[in-house]
């Protein structure tokens, strides 16, 4: 028997928290998790604020999901709007689809030019390994170490930070892992041309598969890497991994899930940081500032290799409502010049922390691209080893600061900082006085 405690105006009881969590376990999928020690429950958003139920706001500092800030006006009114008028599937005509294409692939260097619509990032990464194997023929892929890429069977097999971790099953046989290119605690670290040392172990890893009779289809590769700690490519390494991968008959994909839409600052794309353009980008979490979407955008000579007979058709991605709501995220990130502000606020933060990295020793090393940053936290900074405990320590503490950070990277140390990209100069004062605070135990 469930008792409401208080009604919500949509009729919906509210509950304790602790009721809350008596009912999920009871309820839900048992592997979910809940952030922090003490779990906050979250009823509204704002900006860069998430507030409690008790009206409390924290400062969301690892969104990365509500790019253009939570429940920003624009993307719900246009939500709204479309939804009020029409919502159905593809097989009918409709502006908001063919001019999210136009508006997207402009975005994107030639020929990048055919979109395929998604519900998720998980999916256009599935979809793109279906589309790099029709039109190579082969089935292998190169992949990264401590690399995420999805949820589905194919993306856990395509991702170490799965298949390497609790649970999982180790490496399948049409994989092949290279070492993340880490230049602060990886196999070169701060090593010259440490991108081409980095991207020169692709040959090895094609050759593994050779050597089991299995040619490469594709290299996935996220432009910034986020489950591997927030790392920042190093100059020169895409170049010389495309390289290696085209040479064996395979496409480069560019996962962009995390780090699209302007968050890198310097450019649009984090993939252009390295000068490359790659046979395939996949885009989630931001397209939609929430909403559930995602894409594939590929050349017309992978998509025509996709022409079999069997139509790829999804109920819900690409309706109109979905397109409506990616238009009004590429309109505010346009007139509000967000990828801007991510590229000064970004290097504002970045200097305040690299500020705070000569009087607290126990930061190792800071890293990162526009609003995409990672500090990573360490025990013994000559040694360069990684602190969890400390790191789990100062996520706790900023909570109770009313900041909400995580961890991540292979030792579970960096603090990763992927706030909504309308974060301000003033929110990152007010980040880096509390960071100060808790680091100096004050």
């Amino acid at each position: 028997m469930i008792d409401p405690i208080t009604p919500r105006p949509d009729g919906v009881p509210q509950r304790s928290n602790d009721e809350i969590l008596r009912l999920r376990k009871q309820l839900l999928n048992p592997t979910l998790s809940v952030a922090y020690q003490e779990p906050l429950k979250i009823v509204r958003g704002e900006g860069v604020w998430l507030y409690d139920q008790h009206g409390q706001a924290y400062m969301d500092m690892v969104n990365n999901v509500c790019h253009v800030g939570h429940c920003h006006p624009r993307v719900v009114e246009a939500g709204q709007a479309q939804m009020a008028q029409l919502n159905t599937n593809t097989r009918y005509l409709h502006d908001t689809i063919v001019e999210y294409a136009l508006r997207l692939t402009a975005t994107l260097p030639k020929p990048l030019s055919v979109v395929f619509l998604t519900n998720s990032g998980t999916e256009a990464n599935d979809l793109a390994l279906r589309l790099a194997r029709a039109h190579t023929r082969a089935q292998g892929v190169i992949v990264v170490d401590h690399a995420y890429h999805g949820h589905s069977p194919s993306m856990i097999e395509l991702s170490p930070y799965k298949f390497n971790g609790k649970g999982g099953t180790g490496q399948s046989p049409h994989v092949g892992v290279v070492a993340m290119p880490d230049t602060y605690r990886g196999i070169y670290p701060e090593a010259p041309e440490a991108g081409r040392k980095y991207g020169e172990m692709l040959p090895s890893a094609i050759a593994s598969l050779r050597q089991r009779e299995i040619s490469t289809a594709a290299f996935y590769c996220e432009s910034l890497l986020g489950c591997g700690g927030q790392i920042v490519l190093p100059e020169g390494y895409l170049p010389e991994a495309y390289a290696a991968v085209r040479a064996a008959g395979g496409v480069c994909l560019a996962d962009e899930v995390q780090v699209g839409f302007g968050r890198a600052g310097e450019h649009f794309w984090a993939f252009e940081c390295q000068g490359v353009v790659p046979d395939i980008v996949t885009i989630g979490k931001p397209i939609g500032n929430g909403h559930p979407m995602g894409a594939v955008v590929t050349t017309p000579e992978i998509a025509a290799s996709f022409v079999s007979g069997m139509e790829y058709f999804n109920t819900f991605a690409g309706n109109p409502v979905s397109c409506a709501i990616a238009l009004a995220v590429l309109d505010v990130i346009a007139d509000e010049q967000l990828q801007e502000n991510a590229r000064r606020v970004g290097d504002f933060l970045m200097a305040g922390l690299r500020e705070l990295q000569q009087r607290y020793d126990c930061i190792g090393d800071v890293r990162g691209r526009g609003l995409f940053i990672g500090a990573e936290l360490v025990s013994d900074r000559g040694a360069r080893t990684p602190d969890r405990h400390k790191a789990k320590a100062v996520v706790e503490a900023m909570k109770a600061q009313h900041v909400l950070l995580s961890t991540e990277g292979p030792d579970d140390n960096v603090l990763k900082i992927k706030p909504p990209i309308v974060f301000s100069q003033a929110n990152a004062e007010a980040f880096l006085d509390k960071l100060d605070r808790v680091l100096g135990g004050r």
